[in-house]
């Protein structure tokens, strides 16, 4: 997880990935001042962005091929709650995973457990298009 965690849009986002398994992903973000919009509350892209990316996680350890990797198609998030600053916490579920695509959910609560936002997306799957990392990603086929 360090490899994602070490990413430059995760590190500007204050956002990492705490757990990652077979369906599932749970990511925490430290909302802070500069993820605000003029009204003082945290701008919705950020939510979008950690819906994306929980959501992501759930289905990329699913993938059957080493070599296969994924991007988003289709991202639809509703907001329920006004989110205003410290932890967040972001839990993905895997829905479906075909051959072709995947569909996943998820929904963010903050510290006192208040849904924020709940979301779902559509991956799509590149075959023999694996991200490149260095270090590469640890193995998809998870002990």
């Amino acid at each position: 997880m360090s490899v994602i965690n070490s990413s430059p849009y995760f590190q500007l986002l204050s956002m990492k990935v705490l757990e990652i398994g077979l369906g599932y992903s749970i990511l925490e973000i430290d909302l802070e001042k500069k993820h605000f919009q003029p009204f003082d509350i945290v701008h919705g892209g950020v939510l979008a962005s950690v819906i994306e990316s929980v959501t992501s996680w759930a289905i990329f350890y699913g993938i059957e091929n080493e070599n296969d990797g994924l991007t988003t198609i289709d991202l639809k998030l509703n907001y329920l709650s006004p989110a205003i600053s410290g932890k967040a916490i972001a839990t993905g579920r895997q829905i479906k995973l075909g051959n072709t695509l995947g569909y996943a959910e998820g929904h963010i609560e903050n510290e006192n457990g208040k849904m924020i936002a709940h979301g779902t997306s559509t991956l799509m799957i590149l075959s023999d298009e694996a991200p490149v990392a260095d270090p590469p990603f640890p193995p998809k086929f998870l002990e």
